[in-house]
């Protein structure tokens, strides 16, 4: 029996159901299919102090038992106990498999899927026959290595072969030293029911920021906040349709981007003082809530999504200037609940049809057709949007053409 690792950030962001689903597919998928599977994460991170510790400004948790114990709960629940250990850096201590099982699982892995490249030192498993890179961030992967990124670069060379979630990346991002083969996130679909009830709103979940912006080639690579905002107006055009944002309350101010001049005319944006993002958007006519409240474990992640009428979110602006075929995990679970997807464009509908159950947008009054669109044809665009997820992200077809590639490249 082929036995593979999975590598992720479960523990680390255990209040991210989002983050739990992006791994826990490729092991729950795998389990299903019948491969010896494990997951190890060994990240290198230390575990985030959320409430700031009896000071205010203490956010290194001093203890790992939250995490375990979440860990063990979904491992637990999908059959799958003890076959998972997690590394606590600040005391260099293992949880979970024994050192022995451990080791061996290593020694005799076939492959490994370091997924989103969360292993801090892939060098340590070189004993496992085959290394796969994933690649989940594409466009930013590639500048940071065109911009000699050099401890990052050399932790994706150090794998045998190198997978994207990118599947169109443009030339101008390509390096010599590596070939990026397409690949998907993997959907579980007999976790994401169908036909069940749904509320007369269109929801997303998102950070307003996740890192720092890049520029390379003239071209900006930044979050979503630049991106939210060229089309904050859609809302005032769309009185009688609910726009809701699951938007994290945790915001990076060093993060954010320098408001383009033309957001200052009019009386606009630019002279207007806001708190946090979230006031500006209700400002504007959206509905926020807060995910710690709405989807804060992988079940009410998955109700929060089915309960929706569909999906309506812009993308990171990295993925929108570059265009490399960047689909969201996100959004491939709001197809799967047979909830149609309206997303800006990053250039996934060379390889994904759209205008069917999931719609892209440019511009603010393509949003705004796009969603007048399902409004007008829902029943039609939900049965698409589950048959898209079927054809496209089911685990199945998506892990085993991920194993085939790897072990034979």
């Amino acid at each position: 029996m082929t036995r593979i690792i999975v590598t992720g950030l479960i523990a680390q962001h255990y209040t991210l159901a989002g983050v739990s689903w992006d791994y826990m597919q490729y092991c729950i998928g795998l389990h299903q299919m019948g491969y010896d599977v494990y997951y190890i994460e060994d990240s290198g991170e230390w575990p985030y102090n959320f409430d700031g510790g009896p000071n205010g400004d203490d956010w290194v948790e001093k203890d790992c038992v939250k995490n375990i114990s979440y860990l063990r709960s979904l491992f637990d629940r999908y059959g799958m106990q003890d076959r998972w250990s997690y590394f606590f850096p600040l005391r260099s201590e293992w949880y979970g498999m024994s050192d022995e099982k451990r080791r061996e699982v290593i020694c005799t892995a076939d492959l490994l899927i370091n997924v989103s490249g969360t292993l801090e030192k892939p060098e340590k498993y070189t004993s496992v026959k085959r290394l796969a890179y994933i690649d989940s961030d594409p466009g930013f992967t590639q500048v940071k290595i065109k911009l000699n990124h050099t401890e990052f670069t050399n932790r994706i060379t150090a794998h045998h072969c190198h997978f994207s979630f990118g599947e169109c990346i443009p030339d101008h991002l390509q390096d010599e030293r590596l070939h990026w083969k397409p690949t998907r996130t993997p959907i579980v679909l007999s976790e994401w029911p169908v036909n069940q009830p749904y509320e007369e709103k269109y929801t997303t979940v998102m950070n307003w920021t996740s890192y720092k912006p890049m520029k390379f080639a003239g071209k900006s690579y930044h979050q979503k906040d630049i991106e939210f905002i060229r089309f904050i107006e859609l809302k005032r055009k769309l009185k009688k349709v609910c726009l809701e944002v699951a938007l994290s309350k945790l915001q990076h101010h060093n993060w954010q981007t320098a408001l383009p001049d033309h957001f200052a005319g009019d009386g606009g944006l630019a002279q207007l003082t806001f708190s946090t993002p979230a006031d500006m958007l209700t400002h504007y006519g959206w509905k926020v809530v807060d995910p710690s409240g709405v989807c804060a474990n992988p079940d009410s992640y998955r109700d929060y999504i089915i309960q929706s009428k569909g999906e309506w979110s812009v993308a990171k602006g990295g993925y929108a200037n570059a265009k490399p075929g960047w689909f969201s995990c996100r959004s491939a679970c709001y197809l799967a609940a047979g909830r149609p997807v309206i997303v800006q464009d990053t250039g996934f509908d060379k390889v994904i049809p759209t205008g069917e159950g999931i719609f892209t947008f440019n511009t603010t009054e393509e949003a705004l057709q796009q969603i007048l669109e399902v409004e007008a044809n829902y029943g039609f665009h939900a049965k698409r949007a589950r048959e898209l997820a079927e054809e496209y992200f089911d685990a199945s077809k998506v892990l085993q053409q991920l194993i085939t590639t790897a072990m034979e490249s």
